[in-house]
């Protein structure tokens, strides 16, 4: 599941790959910008912004990309099999003299002027893997709605980008809460930990192939995955639970005895807490 520590990753790949070399062959099959052809410039730079990836090139472009659930670049050295799809999946290719990159399933892709990236990511909070993360802010921002669920707070990109899923229900254990406990109910010295938590696991999970937050052998996440399994600490079964108004896909998990604080009863209704 594509989260901050993915997208990391792949701008990694795409930079290795297309940054410093001219481009080859800019296929762009989205009808908007199916006429648009960058062959001949050179690429500058791959940057992740959160979920986003900036593909810089000569001449003031930029490829703005987003990943969402199911999308994926890949990069193909000359005369490698393409592997990542079917062909009708592909949405852009951009190759050079020795590299292939291609994005299969991107829901977003856009072709705009570099100086007006802020369209696309000025939203953004701070980047928990980027420069401009700043710890402060984004637990302000996180506290601005304190009646907002944990979880759903820790998932809007414009409060700290780069939460998805995955670390969101592993936060919230590591927190001992659960993600349907109010903002402002975080306890004070679990909220100041909050920020120090997120980047930590994103940072070291950034360079793994396989995402880890435990820490224990054979065991890689405490809760996000594991319903109905026993949790790692108490043997309590984990539970899992869709978080938000049911537009997208929330899958939510939590330990009910190492995690206080309301969560759903069966049926979907939050209501019952449950106490550490």
């Amino acid at each position: 599941m594509p989260e901050g520590d993915t997208v990391w990753q792949a701008a990694r790949r795409l930079h290795d790959a297309l940054a410093g070399k001219v481009l080859t062959r800019s296929d762009f099959r989205v009808p908007r910008y199916a006429t648009v052809d960058l062959t001949g410039r050179t690429v500058l730079d791959v940057t992740p912004r959160g979920k986003h990836l900036l593909t810089r090139v000569e001449g003031g472009l930029t490829v703005h990309s987003h990943l969402r659930m199911d999308g994926s670049w890949k990069v193909f050295a000359p005369g490698q099999r393409w592997s990542g799809g079917p062909a009708h999946q592909i949405r852009v290719v951009l190759a050079t003299a020795d590299r292939t990159a291609v994005g299969y399933r991107l829901p977003v892709l856009d072709v705009l002027r570099t100086d007006d990236e802020q369209r696309a990511v000025g939203h953004l909070g701070p980047d928990l893997l980027g420069p401009d993360w700043d710890p402060a802010r984004a637990l302000d921002n996180l506290r601005a709605d304190p009646a907002r669920a944990l979880g759903e707070a820790l998932l809007d990109q414009r409060n700290l980008a780069g939460i998805g899923n995955v670390y969101k229900s592993e936060l919230c254990f590591l927190l001992g809460v659960t993600p349907w406990l109010p903002v402002g109910e975080l306890p004070a010295d679990r909220a100041a930990l909050l920020p120090t938590f997120a980047k930590k696991l994103l940072e070291a999970n950034r360079d793994r192939p396989v995402r880890r937050t435990t820490g224990l052998r054979g065991q890689d996440l405490f809760v996000y995955g594991r319903a109905p399994r026993p949790c790692l600490r108490c043997g309590t079964s984990i539970r899992v639970a869709d978080q938000g108004d049911g537009s997208r896909e929330r899958p939510t998990y939590w330990c009910p005895t190492c995690q206080s604080g309301p969560a759903p009863r069966p049926g979907g209704v939050t209501g019952a807490r449950t106490r550490r």
